[in-house]
């Protein structure tokens, strides 16, 4: 792929405006070693600037989302020197860089989905609520298991909390309960339950469809509202939307939408993404 290097831990694959990637330790089931926490990085920093790129599909191999950090990774971190007066816990310091992955993901102009199969425990559960959609299979298993280890879900829990609200969040990180898909639904945690692996597939390719008829400007336009929503005061947010608005109707993807309504005929952008079908 252009501009971006090959990867030990994940498979990176572009179909047209689509990017797909894929946790790639399937040994350890996909566990978040610091190893792929970096490529992942180097895949969101690409992501962040290329407006080529309209839809992220984010998944595990050998049918396993991901089971979260790295439990040999937190052991070698025992061994860490103690910091010094006035200077940050190099544990501190690591567990810190996952969530500024996280934020990125949250935040990239593009739609990102992903797609659970097998389980999402831990920060992989943290992951996937960092994505716009989040597609599961029924006997998906999810748990935050933090606490049961002796540590706290640090970096995750805000995003946790961003998708189901704090009180279910309490529940989850202080209880460490395991559940399944439907559960993960009713909660809020999962957008879309497919029966299995197969009518997963189904779905996501509705749903990337689905996004293929959205305008990519204006869907990272409309995502940078909603999450200043969450920050910003109303009126301020209001304004960066009539700003964004005019900014968007002026610019070629309005016009060119505008004019393929008016035309009774699909925008270009949807025929880009139907010839990548």
């Amino acid at each position: 792929m252009v501009n971006l290097p090959k990867f030990e831990n994940l498979r990176v694959e572009r179909r047209g405006p689509q990017l797909f990637v894929t946790l790639n330790r399937p040994e350890a089931r996909n566990a978040l070693s610091r190893e792929m926490v970096t490529e992942l990085f180097a895949v969101a920093r690409w992501l962040e600037n290329e407006r080529g790129i309209g839809a992220v599909v984010l998944r595990g191999a050998g049918g396993v989302f991901s089971a979260g950090g790295d439990i040999k990774g937190f052991k070698a971190s025992l061994e860490l020197p103690k910091p010094k007066r006035a200077r940050r816990d190099p544990i501190a310091v690591n567990n810190r860089q996952f969530g500024k992955l996280l934020t990125i993901i949250n935040s990239l102009p593009q739609t990102v989905i992903a797609a659970v199969e097998g389980a999402a425990i831990a920060g992989g559960l943290g992951l996937m609520c960092a994505t716009d959609v989040v597609i599961a299979t029924a006997n998906a298993k999810f748990s935050l298991t933090e606490t049961t280890l002796g540590i706290p879900p640090a970096q995750i829990a805000p995003f946790v909390a961003a998708r189901i609200g704090v009180p279910k969040a309490r529940v989850l990180a202080l209880t460490g309960a395991r559940f399944e898909g439907r559960e993960a639904a009713r909660l809020g945690l999962v957008d879309l339950i497919s029966d299995d692996s197969a009518m997963l597939e189904v779905t996501l390719q509705k749903v990337l469809a689905d996004i293929g008829r959205c305008a990519p400007g204006a869907n990272a336009a409309t995502k940078r509202l909603l999450l200043a929503s969450l920050t910003v005061p109303r009126g301020k947010v209001l304004d960066q939307a009539a700003k964004a608005f005019a900014t968007c109707l002026r610019g070629e993807e309005g016009r060119e939408g505008v004019t393929a309504f008016l035309e009774k005929r699909p925008a270009r952008w949807v025929e880009k993404a139907q010839e990548e079908h």
